[in-house]
């Protein structure tokens, strides 16, 4: 009874105003019952006792708002940081993958989505895992906010280091709810694309309908330039390689519908259909100087783009509590299919000493995935502060692919098959999993965790390329966790947690096919390709705002990558491999406020790698640390606008084998609403000075490599998005589930 009513007057101490609710009288509080707890109640509104409320009168209160700043991050416990997406700059991405770009300790380059200090994450929506195709179709409109779990505990899949999930927006509107928004982005460096996009929401009682759709055309561009060098006199070589992405998109799209029923405030079922297209055209522009030591030779390669992709995912979900203390129950099943067809026409000029010679070659390739995983959890919360995880999961992935490439000395007649270049493959990898973790504390200033995942891997791949070759091998492995919250006070909280992990190779770094770039340039992958295996350390503490973490990393068979000499003397081929072992040191502080016009969150991270090889011949150099700092600021001037100023660096790092340099970006926006915010004008300037920028240097096989990529960063965007419908506030709120699929299919 003492906790309702310090709910009630929590609730009614609040100043509100709302359409529904008529003007209030106000009566002062009296009655000395409602401070039977005064230190909880002193920490639960932190107003005197003798404090003004509102007497609600005729309608019926389902819920308050209350409108202020928020902050963009929110600290946890246990290392995990909640990040705010809508209202911030975040929200004003073309795309997840520029999204999590903005956000801080995110690092992605080179399609890697990676923590700072613990490496690649894997990615979930609404707790439950997806892989990139999916990741790509979900619109940044329907996104409330981000959870970077940096110690993931037992009941998240074991792949991947860390554990982006990504929070949707929750339909608790009764009626109709929509918003259209048009982008408009030009840049210098690649031209100019559109993206429009359009969402729609109903609920009626206990039945909910969602739908998406998105469309994004025009151009983008990619340029990467790469230097080659055999310094050794009596091999010498020097390769300047220029490519060129200049990309069209004939038809980006991402679409979706859900329909949810809501039996009751207890349970629900799902049902979900998303998918996206990429139908891709453009041209790749490559441009290789040779020189050795018995000639000189300039190679031209035009690759005409005609690659179209549809990927589909379809989920059918159950959720309920089951019972009083809020136990749970998950059941969900997962269909993902991806088609892909590539049909590209490479016209080839060379150049060898004053000779010319020209080559045609058409490169067919046609690929399917097919994903399928059930999965159960349940948890049991046996008290107040004691629960217990459990669950299974299956998966079973089948992966195609045939490539075929024709050359020919004419443009339209006599192509012949190539059978170095072509090939077949198939993969077919089984994985069963289940976990459990336990959670409960030890008095009011100690609580823990401790679970395992244990996973059985059985895989089976064949292809032709190089031969014909088959692999064939089942695993086992089990990954432990513990993590530790302590709180010294209200001020002070700390932390400490191992995790292990395992990271193991996507498909297509598996499939040995040919991506062809120039007559030596090549990319393939590797068959051979080992699972990665992680160990994380980490200790933390909070204090008030600030945020402080000081960890260890240990990787054995780390996965990377690398341009290696190939079977003539001027080829290279860029595959996936496996080193030796890695570790990794690193530490963080980070600092949140709130003023009345000002909103600021600033990181500051090191990190000191040390990666280890024998057998690929690298050349071994220093290793340095590598400074991080990062700062969001919202600056609001009350029914003016708003101005949002992004800006972060990730410095030089150097470990063992190889260098990176140093980039940075700084983003500004202005937003304005209009309209009583029915319609929202974003004005934003990204990576103002282009500084976005990855490049290194490494030596590895007595070739000393050097690259430096440039993505279209550097661009204005118009975004403007309108806000419709006539929803009202409903009494139930539900969670929505997504499908989960395996994050290897890109």
């Amino acid at each position: 009874m003492r906790f309702l009513k310090l709910v009630i007057l929590y609730v009614f101490i609040l100043i509100f105003s709302s359409i529904e609710i008529k003007a209030q009288r106000i009566k002062k509080v009296t009655d000395k019952s409602y401070y039977s707890d005064d230190v909880l109640l002193g920490k639960l509104l932190k107003f005197p006792q003798d404090t003004v409320i509102k007497e609600k009168e005729q309608n019926e209160l389902n819920e308050v708002i209350i409108k202020r700043q928020s902050s963009l991050l929110k600290y946890g416990a246990n290392g995990t940081i909640d990040v705010n997406v809508t209202g911030t700059v975040l929200a004003t991405s073309s795309s997840v993958n520029e999204l999590l770009s903005r956000v801080p300790n995110v690092v992605v380059a080179d399609g890697q989505i990676s923590v700072l200090g613990k490496g690649e994450a894997i990615i979930y929506l609404n707790g439950i895992l997806i892989n990139y195709e999916r990741f790509a179709a979900i619109p940044v409109s329907q996104i409330s906010k981000i959870e970077v779990v940096s110690n993931p505990s037992s009941k998240y899949d074991a792949e991947g280091k860390a554990v982006i999930n990504i929070i949707t927006k929750q339909n608790i509107e009764n009626g109709i709810l929509g918003t259209a928004s048009q982008q408009v982005t030009v840049s210098e460096f690649a031209g100019t694309s559109t993206n429009t996009l359009l969402d729609f929401n109903y609920t009626k009682g206990k039945f909910s309908f969602i739908t998406n759709y998105g469309l994004q055309l025009g151009k983008g561009r990619e340029l990467l330039y790469t230097t080659r060098t055999r310094p050794n006199p009596d091999e010498y070589m020097r390769s300047e390689l220029t490519t060129d992405w200049k990309r069209q998109f004939n038809n980006y799209s991402n679409f979706g519908f859900g329909l949810q029923y809501t039996f009751s405030d207890r349970n629900y079922i799902s049902l979900a259909y998303s998918g996206n297209i990429e139908d891709l055209g453009g041209v790749v522009e490559s441009r290789n100087a040779i020189k050795n030591n018995s000639e000189n030779s300039f190679y031209a390669t035009d690759i005409a783009k005609n690659d179209v992709l549809l990927n589909q995912f379809f989920n059918l979900n159950y959720n309920a509590i089951t019972d009083a203390k809020g136990s749970s129950l998950f059941i969900g099943t997962q269909f993902s299919n991806y088609n892909g067809k590539i049909k590209d026409f490479i016209h080839e000029n060379g150049l060898v000493d004053e000779i010319n010679s020209q080559k045609y070659l058409k490169n067919n390739v046609g690929n399917t995935i097919d994903i399928i995983a059930a999965q159960a959890d349940y948890s049991r919360k046996i008290n107040e502060n004691t629960k217990l995880e459990t669950g299974a999961k299956f998966s079973n992935a089948t992966i195609k692919s045939n490539t075929a490439f024709l050359t020919s000395d004419e443009k339209d007649a006599g192509f012949e098959l190539n059978d170095q270049l072509s090939s077949d493959f198939k993969y077919q990898e089984s994985i069963s999993a289940a976990y459990v973790n336990y959670g409960s504390s030890i008095g009011e200033k100690f609580d823990f965790s401790v679970g395992a995942r244990g996973e059985w891997t059985n895989y089976d791949l064949y292809t032709t390329a190089n031969g014909i070759q088959k692999f064939k091998k089942s695993y086992g492995n089990v990954f432990p966790n513990v993590l530790l919250n302590m709180a010294f006070s209200d001020d002070l909280k700390g932390h400490a947690s191992y995790v292990s992990r395992i990271t193991r190779p996507r498909y297509q770094a598996l499939n040995p096919y040919v991506i062809y770039q120039d007559p030596f340039t090549t990319i393939e992958g590797n068959p051979n390709l080992l699972p990665e295996k992680i160990h994380a350390f980490e200790i933390g503490a909070m204090y008030k705002k600030f945020d402080f973490k000081i960890g260890y990393t240990y990787k054995t068979d780390p996965i990377s990558g690398a341009a290696l000499r190939g079977d003539t003397p001027n080829s290279y081929i860029l595959r996936s491999l496996n080193l030796e072992k890695e570790h990794t040191f690193f530490t963080s502080l980070s600092k949140s406020f709130t003023a009345k016009w000002w909103n600021s969150t600033n990181t500051v991270s090191m990190n000191l790698t040390k990666a280890i090889d024998n057998f690929y011949e690298y050349e071994l150099g220093p290793i340095t640390p590598q400074l991080y700092l990062y700062s969001n600021n919202t600056f609001t001037i009350p029914n003016v606008f708003k101005i949002q100023l992004l800006a972060w660096y990730l410095g030089n790092k150097s470990y063992g084998l190889r260098t990176d340099n140093s980039r940075s970006t700084v983003t500004l926006g202005v937003e304005r609403n209009f309209f009583k915010d029915a319609l929202k004008l974003n004005f934003t300037a990204n990576d103002i000075f282009h500084d976005f920028m990855v490049s290194g240097d490494y030596e590895v096989g007595q070739t000393e490599i050097y690259y430096h990529r440039t993505y279209t960063t550097n661009y204005f965007k118009l975004i403007a998005t309108y806000n419709f419908g006539n929803s009202k506030k409903t009494t139930y709120k539900k969670a929505e589930i997504e499908q989960a699929e395996n994050n290897r299919a890109r």
